[in-house]
């Protein structure tokens, strides 16, 4: 909740126990003091209003700061002895000052929409370096990459009722999109490693075909940047006439054997939402080299009449005239604003990757000896984007219970992919639950974690996220 104040206290003083060590966000403007994240603080308890109010919304602060960090604590209130970190290990990446100043000439000029009369579309411009850098024929921006995901299976074909088979182990945005096309999922089991069980996803088309109704769609996802065995996958779904469409939401930059990964697929969707390689805030690309497929998406997306004229790479006219008129407007565009902070992190995205990876291996090895860390490995064949560590706690439940509050109490919130209330967690899927039981991706989401790696950190500030991490080991395993 967010609270504000007729006048900006002296000082800070918290007043909840246990809140860890972390850096609170506070708005200050004049006399005006709004304090946000939820920290309890006893000013609060006199002159405070909810921002709800029409009032306080018009008052709204323009200037940032930042509170100072308060020492990690105990759950009864003492110092946390041993190391600590004070980031926010979930702040998105920045946008690089091209991008920034784009967007401001933009916002000036008011050519927001991308199909602003008179403008070379900044959308336009984006689609056209997605297909330079990932080696599609066609690209469309889209709002979302769940957006990107929905309209890949209409335009893949699928109808109301249809069974689409997917990975249990998600976000909920891909059953979302499958809901969304009016279908049913069919869950695949999920390895340690995060990816598509091949031999669970034989055994479903078989099972589908033995039953008489065989399944003819897959979305594909990689869950966290994890590749599964694509040879495998493909040639099993071109064996049995499956279509797939690839959810590469946290894939691009990932290659296969030397290739972008989704250039197999009928379809690849990545997305550009602000966790991911690159932050527009919110965003998509649907891509693929059919022509129609392309022309069906940009008119699901929002093209109409003959605004396909300013598109930078675009299927025929030809193409669109055939579609358009039988193809809904879902209006699922992306906005030029967006558009202006993507284009340049793809210039850019090969350098990031490379500090990913280079970050990630400092931290990695300096845990990789702990035995109740198994960090999953990556296959030789992908060149990885290693924006993110995932660890699969050997451990109890109760003790990854403890070195969740362990690890939260240091300074680094970890999350457990199987917590009750994460989105990934196949049981808060309640409109499209599983029929079947999926023993290995329960088994799985119950131990895995996952903590976020900023671009921004610097190195030392891994090497301190690597001690945090090994001191909440020793708080469970020597408790």
């Amino acid at each position: 909740p967010c609270w504000l104040l007729p006048r900006a206290p002296s000082h800070l003083m918290a007043t909840k126990k246990g809140w860890g060590a972390r850096s609170a966000t506070v708005l200050l403007l004049s006399n005006v003091f709004l304090c946000v994240d939820g920290l309890s603080v006893d000013f609060l308890k006199s002159g405070a209003r909810p921002l709800a109010s029409p009032e306080a919304r018009g008052l709204l602060p323009r200037m940032v700061a930042t509170v100072p960090t308060m020492p990690a604590q105990s759950e009864d209130g003492e110092d946390c002895p041993g190391p600590t970190f004070d980031k926010a290990i979930s702040q998105p990446d920045p946008i690089p000052e091209e991008g920034r100043a784009r967007a401001m000439e933009l916002m000036e000029s008011g050519a927001l929409f991308r199909y602003s009369p008179g403008f070379l579309s900044e959308t336009s411009l984006a689609e056209a370096d997605m297909v330079d850098y990932t080696g599609f024929k066609y690209s469309v921006g889209f709002n979302s990459c769940g957006s990107a995901l929905f309209i890949g299976l209409k335009v893949a074909g699928v109808q109301p009722g249809d069974k689409v088979l997917a990975n249990a182990f998600s976000f909920t945005a891909v059953p979302s999109a499958i809901h969304h096309a009016g279908a049913e999922p069919v869950y695949v089991e999920s390895t340690n490693g995060y990816t598509m069980c091949a031999e669970d996803l034989r055994a479903k088309l078989d099972a589908a075909e033995a039953e008489g109704s065989p399944i003819k769609f897959l979305m594909l996802t990689h869950m966290r940047g994890k590749v599964a065995d694509m040879d495998t996958i493909h040639d099993l779904a071109e064996e049995r006439g499956v279509t797939v469409v690839e959810d590469c939401a946290h894939a691009l930059g990932i290659q296969w054997k030397g290739v972008q990964l989704g250039r197999r697929a009928s379809v690849a969707c990545y997305s550009t939402q602000s966790a991911k390689v690159i932050n527009s805030g919110e965003g998509g690309f649907f891509c693929t080299d059919d022509e129609e497929m392309a022309a069906r998406a940009y008119c699901y997306a929002g093209c109409y009449e003959q605004l396909y004229n300013q598109h930078v790479v675009s299927p025929p006219a030809a193409v669109f005239d055939r579609v358009k008129r039988q193809t809904p407007n879902y209006s699922l565009r992306m906005s030029d604003l967006a558009a202006a902070c993507v284009r340049p992190q793809i210039t850019n995205i090969e350098q990031r990757i490379a500090r990913y990876n280079e970050m990630y291996e400092r931290i990695t090895s300096q845990i990789a000896d702990v035995p109740e860390f198994d960090i999953p490995p990556y296959d030789e064949r992908v060149r990885p984007v290693k924006d993110s560590l995932q660890i699969n706690l050997q451990m109890s439940d109760e003790q990854v219970g403890a070195f969740l509050a362990a690890t939260k109490r240091r300074g680094i919130p970890a999350g457990l992919f199987g917590s009750p209330d994460n989105a990934r967690n196949f049981r808060c899927w309640e409109y499209a639950l599983p029929k079947t039981d999926l023993p290995r991706t329960e088994r799985l989401i119950k131990i895995a974690i996952d903590i976020r790696l900023p671009a921004t950190f610097e190195p030392e500030d891994f090497d301190q996220m690597a001690a945090v991490l090994r001191a909440a080991r020793d708080d469970v395993m020597l408790a």
